[in-house]
């Protein structure tokens, strides 16, 4: 088949089995994989319980259909071999595949969530034709365990529509898309399963039934449709009276420096500022800044180790993250020597390139954004924590910690009501002397010693949060305590007399005020 050199060529590429395949594979590393012969299923969740996500040929031979609920399925059939889907290990392979793809040509997208789409323009005559082309995505994906259909044609409609509905390693010319397209379904343009059935009552079951009727019959029908969901505007887009773009995501740019040495060396302190200059240079250049690093050398006995590196914000400077390093080398061991070092920014963020302060003063914020660096790489990353906060009524709740370079620290909640400085965690029981009628302990013990009241404030009256305390938890009367020495407590009584939660309320101390 001969072609112009301008002649556009999308290859579309469809993996019918992805679910099920990726799982088998996984499932291989740990544990035994169901025979053939045993019925498999994965189910994802549904409005009414989990649904039918993709199954195995012997499934498929039970007239088991996608889509239905697994319950129904087993029903009918009990020895079905049930487990959950992975739909977020599947995008994430699907978004490694859209690179992987880029062997064959430079521009690669995502088709939905099983599918890829290569605009192989002027690229195929490299791989000995467009049949060799086709035949070597299919060998390459089935080498990874991945069955692939695809189909070539001058647009993206057409090849989709091809890869899942006509005859394998289809191609369609320039001119012949619309022959090549009239006898697949109207399904094959993507559409709705609604409009699937509106068209199919209509009596428009194929394409070519679909193309053949008069524009002015259906364009009031569709007028107000959008376009993704439009059937004439997805029939252009197919026979290419309408542009189908395709948005291809940029290639992820790897930032890496490498030191190789003419002998094998132990100490990799000497040559580390060199590469902290190096990676610095490419981040610089590109406007980044490293959020991890990875310190990466290869010993002569074919073995490597790393060191791991965080940062609390994006960083080029090459001054502090030399100084991350400082006692991490100690623990490597070199063995026998190592001839190759490379450290690698695994995740970057953007720093653009901004104009220091005229006043001479320094950004507060990455003063503190090093020293936690600094902190970090010396104690751990669990070691240097502050607080988040919490929308809730206990008070238990409302502050929690996590990692500092975890992400960024948010402003603590806007508190109307003073609040102790310390809170018990958790609360300790104080036993009750003598109660004022509606109000707190006259005297208790805590801690083995009496307390008497002075004065009190209160009560506070806090109730369960149903939506995730347990039933039968009780309300809180909170009162802020003054006793004798002047020291002021956050005791609270936990339920109220036949409240029907319990038995005799509880008092407990939860706090200490300055």
């Amino acid at each position: 088949m001969t072609r112009t050199p301008r002649e556009p060529q999308i290859v579309s590429v469809w993996f019918p089995d992805l679910t099920l395949e990726r799982w088998q594979r996984v499932l291989s590393q740990y544990r035994t994989v169901p025979g053939d012969d045993v019925p498999v299923i994965l189910s994802r969740d549904g409005p009414h319980g989990p649904v039918i996500h993709s199954m195995n040929q012997t499934a498929q031979g039970r007239g088991i259909s996608t889509g239905g609920r697994v319950v129904d399925a087993q029903a009918i059939h009990p020895d079905l071999h049930v487990e959950p889907a992975d739909l977020n290990g599947d995008q994430v392979l699907m978004q490694r595949l859209v690179h992987w793809a880029r062997r064959w040509c430079p521009w690669t997208a995502q088709d939905g969530t099983d599918g890829l789409v290569l605009d192989v323009t002027g690229c195929a005559h490299l791989f000995g034709g467009e049949a060799a082309l086709l035949r070597d995505i299919t060998r390459r994906f089935a080498m990874q365990g991945l069955t692939a259909q695809v189909a070539m044609a001058p647009t993206r409609g057409a090849a989709q529509a091809m890869a899942r509905y006509a005859p394998a390693y289809s191609i369609a010319a320039q001119g012949d898309v619309a022959a090549d397209l009239a006898s697949l379904p109207v399904a094959a343009l993507r559409l709705e399963g609604d409009m699937i059935r509106l068209l199919t009552r209509l009596g428009l079951k194929t394409i070519g039934a679909l193309a053949d009727v008069p524009r002015s019959a259906l364009m009031r029908r569709f007028a107000n449709m959008a376009a993704d969901r439009n059937p004439l505007v997805l029939l252009d887009r197919a026979l290419g009276r309408a542009s189908g773009p395709l948005n291809a995501p940029p290639d992820h740019r790897h930032f890496m420096a490498r030191a190789r040495l003419a002998e094998p060396v132990i100490d990799p302190l000497p040559h580390l500022a060199g590469l902290v200059e190096d990676l610095c240079a490419a981040l610089a250049a590109a406007e980044q800044g490293a959020r991890q690093l990875q310190l990466t050398i290869y010993r002569i006995d074919s073995e490597y180790r790393t060191v791991r590196l965080a940062t609390a914000q994006a960083s080029g400077d090459p001054a502090h993250l030399l100084r991350l390093f400082d006692g991490k080398l100690d623990g490597i061991d070199p063995g026998f020597g190592f001839d190759l070092m490379t450290l690698e920014a695994l995740r970057v963020e953007p720093v653009p390139l901004i104009q220091d302060r005229l006043d001479g003063t320094q950004d507060t914020q990455a003063d503190v954004a090093g020293l936690l660096d600094r902190l970090t790489a010396r104690l751990g990353k669990d070691k240097v924590t502050w607080s988040t906060w919490h929308e809730t009524h206990k008070p238990e709740r409302v502050e929690g910690r996590v990692p500092a370079l975890s992400g960024a620290p948010c402003d603590p909640p806007d508190l109307s009501r003073e609040r102790p400085l310390h809170l018990l965690r958790p609360a300790e029981e104080v036993q009750v002397i003598y109660a004022v009628p509606e109000g707190p302990p006259s005297q208790f013990h805590w801690r083995r010693v009496a307390y008497k009241t002075v004065r009190y404030a209160g009560p506070e009256r806090i109730a369960p949060e149903w939506w995730q305390d347990r039933a039968g938890t009780r309300l809180r009367d909170y009162y802020k305590v003054e006793v004798q020495d002047g020291r002021r407590f956050w005791l609270y009584r936990e339920g109220v007399m036949e409240d029907g939660r319990g038995g005799t309320p509880r008092w407990f101390m939860h706090g200490f005020f300055a």
